[in-house]
């Protein structure tokens, strides 16, 4: 997938029959993703595949399944819902070393779209520094741990996916 060839605007969900389709282009998207890492960035094929599971299910189960978004029009501010809450409730084992994998590889596909000019840099810039607030996301690993009674409510509005 080119820039000459996204139409952001097919990215949009409205219904069910939307978002299998979206689903699909975005399975495209990634794939060329995954491609443009081993050879425009050199990186491994592990690595790269890396990176393009961890933004596959960031916006495939998250950005697409779960909030319906169009993935070029995302707030900044949804990565530290997915990291600090949605991720978290939807993991049995929530876990910094997978999540931190996850969001290395969103940070990098943000910076691919933002390369084919189908975001713009300073949201590209924006995505990527909430990806790297690892401390961030491991201390409401731990205060999700250390849960008790009915702390779950404070503990969600503190970090509320909206």
């Amino acid at each position: 997938m080119t820039k000459e060839n996204a139409n952001i605007d097919d990215f949009n969900i409205g219904c069910l029959n939307d978002e299998i389709e979206v689903d699909k282009l975005c399975v495209e998207l990634l794939t060329a993703f995954h491609k443009y890492l081993i050879d425009n960035r050199n990186e491994d094929p592990l690595t790269a595949g890396s990176r393009a599971r961890g933004a596959d299910y960031f916006l495939r189960d998250f950005i697409i399944a779960d909030r319906r978004d169009n993935l070029f029009r995302i707030d900044p501010q949804r990565i530290r819902q997915f990291g600090g809450n949605w991720y978290i409730i939807s993991n049995m084992e929530p876990n910094l070393e997978e999540l931190g994998e996850m969001l290395a590889g969103v940070a990098a596909f943000y910076e691919y779209c933002s390369a084919l000019e189908l975001i713009a840099h300073d949201t590209a810039d924006e995505i990527a520094a909430h990806c790297l607030a690892l401390e961030f996301y491991q201390q409401r690993i731990d205060e999700f741990d250390a849960i008790a009674d009915d702390g779950f409510i404070k503990w969600n509005d503190a970090c509320p996916v909206s």
